[in-house]
């Protein structure tokens, strides 16, 4: 990873914790109910997450309570407009921005000498069965102080009430409990401590629960694509819900988005822009072995690029260029199928989200696209970063000084 880090494309934007910050976020790791990190520095994204930690803990999901109680942790009012680095759902910095729209200066406030837990709540204990993700429907996002901070405040009150009442003022003990209060919490008399919970609705988003679940709501008809095959299996089962359930490695599943006017291919239109110029020079990447250039400059160099296009075998050849070759036998006849010439993924990885889609939608459209066709190395990173590290580590280091160039000539 450390082209990536060098090019600041790798989790560039973590916050750095260490000191006191380190006890207040094992504060509240206690309140939510997690082991404390032993770690004594470590870095943390927009919702308190912590590759360092996630790595100590053995659990990249170490904020959750099991697929259903996802949880947060606002000790920096840095956080604020943070990306969120391995988001459980697709809103989840959505969320957050609601967060900091919302008490952001309260925020400020709270975090120069506490801590925020964050309870994302969506009114359901446990998911039992992989359906059960229709019950998305809205969260409520509640917020705790470390050292029950509110109460704290309430007890400071309450001790200078009792103060101004009669000749307590002479009273030496209630001098002390006052010092005592005030030297371990400060002055919390005019501090607004209280942070009302938050409503936030759902409508179509991703899931990392059950192994990875799309929820498409908002169209014709409820799609619900799963990730994981057994959960698949298990749903396909259900007879009470009325919804489609594909997963997401069916060929059937792109035909139902085109028929739902979810997404859209003008194979006309796309061979002309830098989407099908990247696939392209992916799908030849793949067949290159033993090159006497590196990878990135036959890929950037349109001399070297025709050299090793004619250089690999026939079959591969004309499946790097079946786009182009099936738009061309199209021009003299109507009987050709395209699936008797493009290759299948290299198919779906053109298609496009619905021009008719809102921009949330299309975000969550995109994600699903890379997922079942991952062949555009700048989409991959916009919209599933994990699976593009996932895939950066297999690459040809020359590949990866090309994907890397992709990345920063287009941020």
């Amino acid at each position: 990873m450390n082209k990536l880090k060098q090019a600041n494309l790798y989790r560039s934007e973590l916050i750095p914790i260490s000191g006191k910050l380190v006890e207040r976020y094992n504060k509240c790791l206690k309140t939510l109910g997690f082991t404390e990190t032993k770690l004594t520095s470590f870095y943390i994204d927009g919702i308190g997450w912590s590759p360092e930690v996630a790595e100590e803990m053995e659990n990249i999901h170490y904020l959750n309570h099991g697929d259903a109680n996802p949880n947060g942790i606002i000790i920096s009012p840095l956080q604020k407009g943070k990306p969120v680095y391995l988001p459980f759902h697709s809103f989840d910095k959505k969320m957050m921005q609601h967060v900091f729209r919302t008490h952001g200066q309260k925020i400020n406030d709270i975090t120069r000498d506490s801590a925020i837990c964050i309870d994302f709540d969506q009114n359901i204990d446990v998911f039992y069965e992989p359906l059960d993700v229709l019950k998305y429907d809205s969260i409520n996002i509640k917020f705790r102080l470390i050292d029950n901070l509110e109460q704290v405040q309430k007890d400071q009150l309450k001790l200078v009430d009792k103060f101004k009442t009669d000749n307590n003022f002479i009273d030496e003990a209630i001098h002390q409990q006052l010092l005592d209060s005030a030297k371990t919490y400060g002055d919390l008399r005019e501090r607004d401590l209280s942070l009302h919970p938050l409503h936030f609705s759902t409508d179509s988003f991703y899931t990392r629960a059950f192994g990875g679940v799309y929820l498409l709501r908002d169209f014709i008809k409820p799609i619900i694509v799963f990730e994981d095959l057994e959960a698949y299996k298990e749903a396909i089962k259900d007879t009470i819900h009325d919804v489609l359930i594909y997963h997401i490695a069916q060929p059937e599943l792109v035909e139902k988005l085109k028929d739902h006017i979810i997404i859209e291919c003008d194979l006309e239109h796309i061979v002309k822009t830098p989407n099908y110029e990247r696939i392209k020079k992916y799908v030849l990447a793949q067949f290159l072995k033993d090159t006497a250039h590196p990878i990135k400059d036959i890929l950037n160099d349109s001399v070297l690029f025709k050299s090793y296009l004619n250089k690999i075998d026939i079959k591969e050849r004309k499946q790097v260029m079946s786009v182009e070759l099936y738009l061309e036998k199209l021009e003299r006849s109507n009987a050709y199928k395209i699936e008797d010439i493009v290759d299948q993924s290299f198919y779906f990885a053109l298609h496009q989200p619905h021009s008719s889609l809102s921009s949330n939608h299309r975000d969550l459209i995109h994600k699903l696209l890379i997922n079942i066709a991952p062949k555009d190395v700048l989409f991959l990173y916009w919209y599933d970063k994990e699976q593009f590290y996932k895939n950066y580590e297999t690459w040809d280091d020359s590949f990866k000084d090309w994907v890397i160039e992709r990345i920063r000539n287009n941020i």
